[in-house]
Order: C-alpha cells, then structure tokens, then sequence
C-alpha cells in the first residue's frame, strides 16, 4: 500500500470519556492491546539524515481483540500542507517480524529508535483515531484519513479544534518534559521492561 499519510495529534485528559463520546457517534473499535515500533537505519543515520523512516510495527492485541499482522512501513520526509502533518508512506503486512528484522539486520540496519505504547484503535468515517498510552508521557489521539474525514473525527471526538497539530510526536514529548519536570519516557526499556500501571488493564 502506497500513498500519503495525512494526521493530527492531540493530547487527551481523559481517555474513557472520549472512547464514549466516539462509541457514542457510531466509532468501532478496531484494535486494543500493545503496539511497539522498532525504527531502522544505518549507523551513519543515512535515512534520518533524509527524513526518512524505516520502521517494523507488531502488534500483540488483547484476549478479546482482532489480531493483526505485524507492518513494515516506509516513511518519506515530512510536509505541512494546509496545516496537516504529511508524509509520503509505503507500507506492507507481514506474519513473521523476527525473520524481516533478521533481514534487515543482514543488510546492515540497526535499530535506532524504539516506542512502545499501548494503544486503542477507531474507525469513524474514513479516518482512524488511535488513543495511545506511552510509559511515561501524556496520552496522545492520533487522526489519520482525508483531510474531510479527519475533521468529522475531530469533531468528534469532542476535544478542542486547537488542540490538534501537526506536530511531531518528540514535540509532545518536549512540552511533557517542559510541563512536568519529568523526562517523558517513550519505551518500556526506559522504565525497566515493565508496563506502568497507568495503561489499561488490557495493554499490561
């Protein structure tokens, strides 16, 4: 599957209020349960020195979840276009992770980068919206469809307009940090291999 990737992200206070207000206005729930990205690269950090990303995402879903295969996805450099974030993406499905991360491993490509989140998935009219839990950070939605559909979830989901950007996901993690005083952590190895007792029963 090729084509752009189109999202916002927002902040979210209160994650079971606004799984209501979308279960409310016809959302389903497509997936629940731990997602973890493992981000590739060369040592020289060639592909980040392009803004380009090469990333093995697995899911491990909860008892009563669909299941889905583990993707392996490409990302080109990040564009702003009418104040959504954009970037071009190709990605593909695979059942196997450990033999395509033996692969790349082959090939020269370290991981680099790793984020380890709990996370619940909805489809609302054409848009997905993914509520995640990270080890340590303030818990994020992130929009992701046609720019008409992201607006229709948006709305809702009933937080604020504003409170969506285009902004990274380390943009987030500075303001956490600004905010609290805490350095924001975004993988279970950074707080010792164990999931935190504010993701959801089912993520844990």
């Amino acid at each position: 599957m090729s084509g752009d990737e189109v999202e916002l992200k927002a902040v979210v206070d209160d994650p079971a209020a606004l799984a209501a207000r979308l279960e409310a206005r016809g959302a389903s729930r497509s997936f629940f349960g731990r997602m973890t990205d493992r981000r590739y690269d060369l040592l020289s950090r060639t592909l980040e020195s392009r803004d380009q990303i090469l990333r093995v995402r697995t899911f491990t879903a909860a008892p009563d979840s669909p299941r889905r295969l583990a993707e392996v996805a490409w990302k080109g450099p990040t564009r702003h276009e009418r104040g959504y974030k954009v970037r071009e993406e190709s990605q593909f499905t695979v059942g196997d992770p450990e033999t395509v991360e033996a692969i790349l491993a082959r090939l020269g490509l370290t991981v680099t980068d790793a984020i380890d989140r709990c996370v619940a998935c909805y489809d609302l009219g054409g848009a997905t919206l993914r509520v995640e839990w990270y080890p340590r950070m303030d818990v994020l939605v992130e929009v992701e469809g046609a720019p008409a559909a992201i607006e229709a979830a948006v709305s809702a989901s009933g937080l604020p307009r504003a409170a969506f950007t285009a902004d990274r996901l380390l943009d987030f993690a500075a303001r956490y940090e600004r905010r609290t005083g805490a350095p924001p952590a975004l993988n279970l190895a950074a707080v010792g291999g164990r999931p935190p007792a504010s993701w959801p029963a089912w993520g844990r």
